[in-house]
């Protein structure tokens, strides 16, 4: 279920963040907002259900990958590499559409999940998590 790391060594998030010879189409890597590290958060939800299944993190060149190979990369903040959802746990993501929020600091990445999204072995990262909270309603 652990994630594995792709074989190509990782420069510095968003390295290449702007640049005309960055991975990123120009307009795309104009129109992010990364954080401090370089890194915009990536929403993971199942395309035919909608069920969020993850978040996880992209730099340019992350993101360049899930957006020409057809599987989900991410970049990990703890190990400072690339890794894909799957490559040893078979759990894989395929890509189905990437998209932009309207201030360019999130991804929604819908994905064709097979077997579990979450590490811990769950569809998703927040089954069984729930918190306790007052709901509200629309007047």
């Amino acid at each position: 279920m652990s994630p594995s790391v792709a074989s190509v060594p990782s420069p510095a998030p968003g390295a290449a963040a702007g640049t005309s010879s960055g991975p990123l189409p120009a307009e795309v890597a104009a129109a992010l907002k990364r954080d401090a590290a370089g890194l915009v958060a990536a929403v993971v939800q199942q395309y035919d259900t909608n069920e969020v299944l993850m978040l996880g993190w992209m730099d340019d060149e992350a993101l360049h990958r899930t957006m020409t190979t057809g599987r989900v990369t991410f970049y990990s903040r703890s190990r400072q590499e690339y890794w894909r959802k799957g490559d040893t746990s078979g759990h894989v993501q395929w890509v189905k559409s990437v998209a932009m929020d309207c201030d360019g600091d999130a991804l929604l990445v819908r994905v064709d999940q097979v077997g579990a999204a979450c590490h811990t072995g769950t569809r998703t990262c927040f089954d069984g998590r729930d918190l306790d909270v007052t709901t509200g309603q629309a007047h």
